[in-house]
């Protein structure tokens, strides 16, 4: 029925196109997100993980595994499960579990990476407490394991190649001190495993914790990077060329949510160009969200996937409009009028989950925002390059990482400066402020016509 509708939307123009349009998504995400929850529901999981088997499991590793330092957790994406009890082997359907080890098997597990194939023993149960989360990534169950059987490399061409980029990047910053390095990684890589919980919560207080996952600039970066070699093939290998890029990187970085979000707007915009349509920020925006929800719908459940695409609408709608209405040399306009439209885009999703914003948002952003585009482009770039000769050459490595050392050091100086700010907005000052706002542009509205009907009437004489 919504492809029916989809179809009879194409072929009808003006307000009737736009309805049916309309009608077609909501009947296709509907659709969808019904699909999404059966398959939470009933899958070949369902019978054992309600019956807490006790089995062994061949799957993939979904992500990187995380954990502390005795123990490991990652989601599997499993193929085959054997029952201890009978013995008998069957297919997973390739259902996700989330899986957690200590001791040895958690030591083990924490050293592989995404794309890995494993074979472990354990016992399935139901997700519960805070792990119940999980659903909302496919999660169908929990695995408790107590050992991994056996593991290897990924299967996938494409994994292997990301995977090795990315363990080139990381071996890189190798030379850089562990606080340092594990910025780097965020700031690259989206990796954040290794800042501690007292350095996350300072980028959280200062309003800097968007710097720390990958998203559109990251991706805009990479874009550049890239540029000399694409320019060397036509239209359509560019556009080829391009969108491999976006894979890869997409895969480096795990497919975060706000990589998903910028990967996505950018794959539209080039196929626009290439197309000679090109499209407004907004436009791009919308069909990117459109199609990535229709692929999942449980990324509606994402925060990191709610504020990027938050932070992405404010920029589009509002900072324009913000940056002419300010004063000042374009260049402070233009940055200031882009951090206020992102952190009012994201107020609506910070407010309800996190309570309030913080003050030092602002200008935190104004400073260490224009020091994130040279740390991605020269960290990645001496990432590279130092990976590749640190093996032979650790000196030449070390040295390429020093402006890296310094423009690390300078975003962290900004974020320990701004947490010391104690000062939040909270939803009743948001109101209030909304309000604020808003009568002093009614106010506005009301001079100018008021000031318009004077000049209209004819003088006396």
């Amino acid at each position: 029925m919504g492809v029916a509708t989809a179809l009879v939307a194409l072929a009808l123009r003006g307000r009737a196109g736009l309805a049916v349009g309309a009608t077609a998504m909501i009947l296709l995400g509907t659709a969808v997100t019904q699909r999404a929850h059966d398959g939470l529901v009933h899958s070949p999981l369902a019978a054992p993980v309600a019956a807490r088997d006790q089995a062994a499991v061949t799957g993939t590793l979904v992500e990187d595994p995380e954990g502390t330092r005795f123990t490991a957790r990652v989601l599997v994406r499993v193929d085959g499960i054997t029952s201890d009890s009978t013995g008998a082997t069957a297919s997973a359907g390739g259902r996700t579990v989330l899986v957690t080890a200590g001791g040895d098997a958690g030591l083990r597990l924490q050293l592989l990476s995404a794309g890995d194939r494993v074979e472990l023993r354990g016992w399935l149960a139901p997700l519960a407490g805070y792990d119940e989360r999980f659903r909302w990534r496919h999660a169908v169950g929990r695995f408790d394991a107590t050992e991994l059987l056996s593991f290897t490399g990924p299967s996938s061409p494409l994994l292997r190649a990301a995977n090795g980029l990315r363990e080139i990047v990381l071996r890189g910053g190798d030379h850089l001190p562990a606080t340092e390095r594990a910025v780097v990684a965020g700031f690259l890589l989206g990796d954040t495993r290794g800042l501690t919980p007292e350095m996350e919560e300072r980028f959280r207080a200062a309003g800097l914790t968007h710097l720390l996952v990958v998203s559109g600039a990251n991706v805009a970066f990479v874009l550049v990077l890239a540029g000399p070699v694409l320019r060397r093939f036509g239209l359509g290998g560019r556009l080829v060329g391009g969108l491999a890029v976006l894979i890869v990187f997409g895969t480096m970085t795990r497919w975060e949510p706000s990589v998903l979000r910028a990967c996505a707007m950018a794959a539209c915009s080039m196929t626009a160009l290439h197309l000679g349509r090109p499209t407004a920020g907004l436009r791009v925006l919308a069909l990117a969200v459109i199609g990535l929800l229709l692929a999942d719908p449980f990324l509606v459940h994402s925060v990191g996937f709610l504020l990027s695409c938050g932070a992405s609408g404010g920029i589009a709608l509002m900072a324009p409009p913000l940056s002419a209405r300010l004063r000042g040399p374009r260049w402070v306009r233009d940055g200031l009028g882009v951090t206020l439209a992102a952190q009012i885009g994201v107020a609506p999703v910070m407010l309800p989950i996190f309570g309030a914003l913080p003050v030092a948002a602002l200008p935190a952003n104004l400073v260490a925002v224009p020091l994130a585009g040279p740390l991605t482009v020269w960290g990645l770039t001496a990432g590279v390059a130092g990976g590749i000769v640190s093996r032979w050459s650790p000196g030449i490595a070390a040295s390429l990482q020093l402006p890296t050392l310094l423009l690390v050091r300078a975003v962290l100086g900004v974020a320990s400066l701004a947490a010391r700010i104690p000062f939040q907005v909270d939803g009743r000052t948001a109101f209030a402020l909304v309000a604020l706002v808003a009568t002093g542009a009614a106010a506005g509205r009301a001079r100018a016509a008021r000031r318009v009907g004077g000049d209209d009437r004819v003088p006396a004489r």
